[in-house]
């Protein structure tokens, strides 16, 4: 019988390959549960990132401040996914993002010895996060193609189609500053969509 924390990664993984029993038991023992507060960070530029993180409930942005003190939206991550620094945590190597609750929110965390330790011990757990990892790598690639090739409303368009349920969850502000444009712009964006809709 598993742990209620680990029931939410169970649930997960039975849409991809459900784990071994051994894997169970050691995600029982490993999988730690954090709540946070709104704009409490659970990783800074310069630390080390030591965990992979699931989130229960709430939203992160992971997010870059440029030697200006401009912050750009790299991702966010909602219910029900993943999120770490991959280059940081598998390079052991201080990371250049900050990840930051936006809401209240309940997060699992899984420290890189035990992350590491799970990959060399159960198999499916292995695919499972290859699945994730791979997931992650696509949407990273799409979005510098995004901002290499698109116009400001084609990249607002894409944010709405990866993230469905976030644009009335977050501010203009924060998506503004994940497409690239300043908020009064994306307000131009936003009615000119909507006047379409009207017309239509």
């Amino acid at each position: 019988m598993s742990s209620t924390k680990t029931q939410y990664l169970l649930n997960y993984f039975n849409n991809y390959w459900t784990v071994e029993q051994s894997t169970v038991k050691m995600l029982d023992k490993c999988v730690t549960e954090r709540k946070l507060k709104r704009k409490e960070n659970i990783l800074t530029e310069g630390e080390k990132c030591l965990h992979l993180t699931f989130v229960i409930k709430g939203i992160l942005k992971t997010y870059h401040v440029d030697k200006n003190g401009n912050q750009h939206n790299l991702k966010f991550t909602s219910e029900n996914n993943w999120l770490t620094d991959f280059n940081s945590l598998y390079n052991n190597s201080p990371s250049k993002l900050f990840i930051q609750a936006m809401t209240p929110s309940t997060i699992l965390q899984i420290k890189n010895e035990d992350l590491f330790l799970l990959y060399d011990n159960s198999p499916l757990f292995d695919r499972n996060m290859r699945i994730v990892s791979e997931e992650a790598f696509i949407e990273q690639q799409e979005r510098i193609l995004q901002h290499i090739s698109s116009t400001a409303h084609e990249r607002y368009l894409y944010f709405l189609k990866i993230y469905p349920d976030l644009s009335k969850r977050i501010s203009n502000i924060q998506i503004a500053s994940y497409i690239g444009v300043t908020p009064e712009f994306l307000s131009t964006i936003r009615k000119k969509i909507a006047a379409k809709k009207v017309i239509s």
